[in-house]
């Protein structure tokens, strides 16, 4: 049933304010980085990890890199190197930053890879598995997270896909349509940290909710009055 209808691709309007929120993501303070040398798969720097460093768990630690998290001030801290100013930057843009001042004082040739730890978006309604899944990475899209979700449900309704993305006092609400071939290519389903995303029921699973209720209300009502009848015919003998 998905991405069964080739035209009516999203209106411009709407694909322009989209556009605008499509940026990448800038690194906060309280944000979590993991960052790791690929040039050394065990740390990020050449020697143990300091002890004001957190490891990302476990045996993983060595092939996952470690995790930093930012500070009020917007800085880091890291091995060897100190504080290191990275809110306001991109995920890129803080990986190059890190990598030059490591190449510096430290390391020959490395290769910074950092990752924005704790985005996420969640998932509710008709969908196999709903809950909270990470951003790993700077453009996840509608259709890869509900795939990574597991899919949607029997009872999805594919044309209504709702995200819902924006502040408490101003919240914003895109509606996707998977039957159309078009939400591909729909910048709004291009996700972003704190998108709640809500996959409502189809018709017919409303219709069938609507007619079990019905059953669950009137079977203790058809139950009394056959009792009452049973009643009423008896003390008529």
């Amino acid at each position: 049933m998905l991405f069964e209808q080739k035209t009516a691709a999203p209106d411009s309007s709407s694909a322009q304010k989209a556009a605008v929120t499509m940026a990448a993501y800038r690194i906060k303070s309280q944000d979590i980085l993991q960052i790791r040398n690929l040039q050394n798969v065990k740390y990020i720097v050449d020697e143990a990890p300091v002890s004001n460093s957190t490891t990302s768990g476990g045996s993983n630690g060595a092939t996952t890199g470690q995790t930093f998290q930012v500070d009020d001030d917007g800085t880091v801290a890291l091995p060897v190197i100190g504080h290191v100013a990275v809110a306001g930057l991109t995920r890129a843009e803080a990986a190059k930053v890190i990598e030059g001042l490591y190449r510096k004082s430290l390391l020959k040739d490395p290769i910074i890879e950092l990752k924005i730890v704790n985005l996420k978006v969640t998932l509710l309604g008709e969908i196999k598995g709903q809950g909270n899944y990470p951003l790993t990475k700077d453009r996840t899209t509608l259709v890869e997270m509900i795939g990574a979700a597991g899919g949607l449900t029997d009872k999805a309704n594919e044309t209504n896909i709702q995200i819902i993305r924006g502040d408490q006092a101003n919240p914003q609400v895109a509606v996707i349509n998977l039957r159309n071939i078009q939400s591909i290519n729909d910048p709004r389903a291009v996700l972003q940290n704190g998108d709640i995303i809500y996959i409502a029921q189809n018709k017919r699973a409303v219709r069938n909710d609507n007619l079990q209720n019905i059953s669950v209300i009137s079977q203790p009502v058809l139950l009394l009055l056959n009792t009452a009848l049973i009643i009423f015919t008896l003390s008529h003998r």
